[in-house]
């Protein structure tokens, strides 16, 4: 498989797949009721943010493999696995306080990724610092909501 095969199938799988998930478990009526925190951002926000760290992380991932960096791609995989997994927790199961748990293993699997690749590729590791404010932001997000709504 040459390099830019390889970049296009992290693509098609980080950005096809996170896009593919968010349209199955769109935000509906039950979060719609949810009360929310004041720096709750619109829906709309969403979407756009997370096809662009899509693109990042697709990178991240290609570059670490690229260099056949063992222990960056176990991050990365995790993380990654972690991500697919929080919306159909949060909104397709509803489980606020499970989706937290998950959001905060990612948002260790991200700092994770980020302090093996600070040294080896280090592009890698700046490509996921947006990711990184975001999931730490959503992770606020998440606990917000779930204490919240609580009970």
């Amino acid at each position: 498989m040459s390099r830019s095969q390889a970049l296009l199938l992290f693509l098609v799988l980080v950005v096809g797949g996170g896009l593919a998930i968010g349209y199955v478990t769109l935000p509906g009526e039950w979060y719609a009721s949810l009360i929310k925190p004041s720096f709750n951002p619109p829906n709309w926000v969403f979407a756009p943010v997370w096809t662009v760290l899509y693109v990042l992380i697709a990178i991240a991932g290609w570059r670490v493999w690229d260099h056949e960096l063992t222990a960056p791609q176990q991050f990365w995989w995790g993380q990654l696995v972690l991500n697919f997994l929080w919306s159909p927790i949060f909104f397709g199961l509803q489980q606020m306080g499970l989706a937290l748990v998950v959001i905060v293993l990612l948002l260790l699997a991200i700092i994770g990724f980020i302090k093996v690749t600070w040294k080896s590729e280090q592009v890698s590791a700046l490509l996921f610092l947006p990711y990184l404010l975001w999931v730490a932001f959503a992770t606020l997000l998440n606990a917000s909501l779930w204490m919240l709504n609580a009970g």
